[in-house]
């Protein structure tokens, strides 16, 4: 191992992971292997799979694992995606009611290669999903839809009970860090969200350079449009190509960071080093 790589995965003491146990845990685990599902927790090395396993929680990937973005923060494959397998939403659906989920979230690929960039697959989805597993809460993590109303509109129609997509970062860090997406058009697609009724969520990453000015006003923009759940966490470079931790926020800062946010307004706040997308999804849907 070069003495890069020993740097750069050198983690402060409070970015220790602990092994997941638990029965609930074992027990998903063993149906997920069983049956060659397709877990984000497993494929994205999620810090919380132990815990949110057994809550019965789990997040599916759909449309595929190659990306047509190449954001330098994100792990997911790019290039030119496979076709669309038609047979997709029933097997996500079939998959949810394998693992017995209470608590259901489903992210994806950006598709812009797709007509309709995938948002015809995504209604089906969660139609499905909610046809086979009437009793499963359903969150979803949506791309942008490059800010097409009509096709986010798909989404809301199929009523799923939250509906996230992310920021991922401040605004003078996007260019940098997201491919294709843009910051104003990503709240644009919250306030879409949030307009048609439904519960709106978002998140960041710190870690990145941005200074605390900038993700107090990533907040106060985000709850301008709508935004009622907020997700902080510390990014993580999943390779030595992908952009380097410019630094490791520490615990009492990310909990300050959770306190301003619920003084701010919003109904919900994740704010701690390990926290991920989907971290206590359940909880939200009360939002």
């Amino acid at each position: 191992m070069t003495n890069d790589l020993k740097d750069r995965q050198r983690l402060p003491r409070w970015m220790k992971m602990k092994m997941p146990k638990g029965e609930s845990y074992s027990k998903v685990k063993n149906l997920v292997a069983q049956h060659g599902l397709h877990t984000i927790c497993t494929s994205g090395n999620c810090p919380n799979i132990g815990e949110c396993w057994n809550r019965g929680t789990a997040t599916l990937m759909i449309l595929g694992d190659i990306c047509t973005r190449n954001c330098k923060f994100c792990g997911v494959k790019t290039g030119k995606p496979l076709p669309v397998d038609t047979e997709e939403p029933r097997w996500v659906a079939r998959s949810v009611q394998i693992m017995g989920l209470k608590h259901c979230v489903i992210t994806s690929v950006d598709r812009d290669d797709l007509p309709d960039l995938g948002a015809s697959v995504w209604a089906e989805t969660i139609s499905e999903v909610k046809k086979l597993n009437p009793q499963t809460k359903l969150e979803v993590l949506i791309p942008d839809f490059q800010g097409k109303k009509e096709l986010i509109q798909q989404v809301i129609d199929a009523q799923p009970e939250v509906i996230s997509h992310n920021l991922e970062t401040v605004e003078r860090l996007t260019p940098q860090i997201r491919s294709a997406a843009k910051y104003r058009r990503s709240l644009e697609v919250i306030k879409i969200i949030a307009e048609s009724g439904w519960i709106a969520k978002s998140g960041i990453m710190l870690g990145l350079g941005e200074t605390e000015a900038e993700v107090l006003q990533t907040m106060d923009e985000l709850l301008a449009s709508g935004c009622k759940v907020m997700t902080i966490g510390q990014y993580l470079a999943p390779t030595l190509l992908h952009l380097p931790v410019s630094e490791y926020i520490t615990p009492e800062q990310f909990e300050k960071y959770r306190t301003i946010g619920l003084e701010k307004g919003f109904s919900f706040v994740e704010s701690s080093p390990l926290v991920r997308s989907s971290y206590c999804a359940e909880r939200h849907v009360e939002a």
